[in-house]
């Protein structure tokens, strides 16, 4: 027979006693019945082998943890372990004649607050009997100081307790590091080798900044952050992805980040609202998910911008596009035309639009209005406007699309947009058809054709019930010109096709491509030999240099 107690979540407390072998699961037929999302039908099972008992995980979805780490298998267990599976924590109180640690033929166990703890744990997908290699066995004991140096300190501050908000970043980080060097002083269990000074600010980066994410946003190769889980993290450099070798101390940590990331936004994140959008400092987008829409823990992406802001001479250099494109794009801003910025996820229309908006002349007003604040202007006559969340009685709501008829009676010259997703498309193209060239914003699309088709869409969204010749119409009416994005397969960054809308024939929106980049073996950009319409002048006489659109593409 083996003791546990089980405290759930409610905190609620009961003793119990299992035979082995014993399984844990929803099912009606499981020893230990558990209720709850979380808890699979066959989750795990405790069972006794050669004297010692053993816990295996069934490959649940939402997994076991063994005093704080993911097992596939663990053991021997020992009095004192804490098991988590869904909401209920099991700490085992009894074990059974001969099934402690200390059996023979046992495996040998770490467990919380001995050195080494949890290796075996954290390498158990390995295998019972598979030897660790020592790199990773000594990280996996470091992982254990850290998260229990990080509960300490975090008890030290009590932080819970104190108006955190009155301190500067600074003051708290300096006694962060007072209070912690203090407790490594006194800590005796503690390998004679650490490198205590690297331990120091890895916790307090934990405990009062943004932990192991700190020297990855410090990286300048580093393009794009991905927090899978607590242990998994993934970072994309030079249009690559790869698996980073850091990783936080516990799950409890990467919340303590986020909410220290969304708090100061006057955002927020729970289990009622799971989602959020935010900005770092800098000007880095975040987007967290937390339980219970994130299943394997919580996940966090950072998409990072550059930190010198980037211009037209860059993507030249970057050959994201042609010398007769950037200057054609150029003009097209500055001559009052509305244009969107189209692409896939990750392929550079953030940047893009940036760069286009730097071109409006100096002396004429902008008002930018996104989800999350990403674009960075440089002129003198700004309004930035962000659209905001419910708070927690579910009232207060902003959209982008408030945001944009609003801005349309603060007398701009022009509207930046920084994403179209929805209803806003249509008070967009409004405002672009009336008295407000020179619009620009991006969309989701793989083509220009796409591109098309989803306003299309948002329109309709809008809930305006017009009939499609009438919101194809409006489209015509409003855009000048569509610019291609996308992210090719090794990672570079290019600007596809620049397609001009030159009006409506039979129903449809008609297009014509004016420059294009061309794949394979005759790589690079070209123009397509086409003039555009709505470069000429009253007597019909282009604009523009024909030359420029010619299949050398230079003027």
């Amino acid at each position: 027979m083996m003791d546990v107690e089980l405290c759930f979540e409610d905190g609620a407390n009961e003793q119990r006693r299992l035979a082995l072998p014993a399984e844990v699961g929803r099912a009606p037929e499981a020893h230990l019945q558990l209720k709850g999302w979380r808890v699979a039908r066959r989750h795990a099972r405790f069972e006794r082998r050669a004297a010692a008992v053993f816990l295996e995980d069934f490959g649940s979805l939402t997994g076991t943890l063994v005093n704080g780490q993911r097992i596939a298998q663990y053991g021997p267990l020992a009095v004192g372990d804490q098991i988590v599976i869904g909401p209920c924590l099991i700490r085992i109180c009894g074990l059974p004649a001969g099934g402690g640690p200390a059996a023979a033929d046992a495996r040998p166990s770490t467990h919380a607050g001995e050195p080494g703890d949890a290796i075996d744990s954290s390498l158990a997908a390995l295998g019972p009997g598979t030897a660790a290699p020592g790199d990773a066995r000594q990280a996996a004991a470091m992982l254990q100081h850290r998260k229990r140096l990080h509960a300490a300190l975090l008890d030290a501050l009590d932080l819970r307790r104190r108006d955190v908000s009155s301190m500067s970043d600074a003051a708290l980080r300096e006694e962060a590091m007072a209070a912690l060097g203090a407790l490594i002083a006194q800590d005796d269990t503690l390998p004679p080798g650490v490198d205590r000074g690297r331990l120091l600010a890895d916790v307090v980066d934990e405990a009062v900044a943004l932990g192991p994410l700190e020297p990855l946003l410090a990286d300048p190769a580093i393009t794009e952050i991905m927090v899978s889980r607590h242990d998994e993290i993934f970072v994309e450099s030079n249009g690559r992805l790869a698996r980073h070798h850091s990783g936080f101390s516990s799950e409890q940590a990467v919340l303590g980040v986020v909410e220290r990331i969304v708090s100061p936004l006057g955002r927020r994140i729970d289990e009622s609202s799971p989602m959020v959008d935010a900005r770092l400092a800098d000007g880095s987008r975040v987007n967290a998910v937390i339980a219970p829409i994130a299943l394997r823990g919580t996940c966090v992406t950072i998409r990072k911008f550059p930190a010198n802001r980037l211009g037209m001479d860059d993507l030249l250099r970057m050959d994201a596009l042609s010398e007769a494109m950037a200057t054609f794009l150029s003009h097209c801003v500055r001559l009052r035309k509305n244009v969107i910025v189209s692409g896939g996820t990750g392929s550079g229309k953030t940047t893009l639009l940036n760069i286009l908006s730097n071109c409006i002349p100096e002396g004429e007003r902008i008002i930018t209005i996104e989800d999350a604040a990403e674009l960075q202007l440089r002129h003198s006559h700004l309004v930035a406007m962000e659209s905001r969340p419910a708070n927690l009685e579910g009232r207060g709501r902003i959209d982008v699309r408030d945001l944009v008829r609003n801005a349309l009676r603060m007398r701009p010259d022009r509207i930046v947009i920084g994403e179209c997703r929805g209803g806003e498309a249509f008070d967009m193209l409004a405002a672009m058809n009336t008295g407000h060239e020179g619009s620009l914003t991006t969309l989701h699309a793989n083509s220009p054709r796409d591109a098309l088709a989803r306003l299309e869409t948002m329109i309709l969204m809008a809930g305006m019930e017009l009939p499609l010749a009438a919101v194809r119409e409006h489209i015509a009416g409003s855009i000048d010109f569509i610019v291609q994005q996308a992210r090719l397969g090794d990672g570079r960054r290019k600007i596809t096709a620049i397609v001009e809308v030159t009006g409506l024939e039979s129903g449809r929106i008609q297009t014509q491509e004016l420059f294009r980049y061309m794949r394979g073996p005759r790589e690079g950009y070209t123009g397509c030999g086409v003039l555009p319409e709505s470069f000429t002048d009253d007597a019909g006489r282009p604009l523009l240099p024909a030359a420029l659109f010619s299949q050398g593409g230079q003027a």
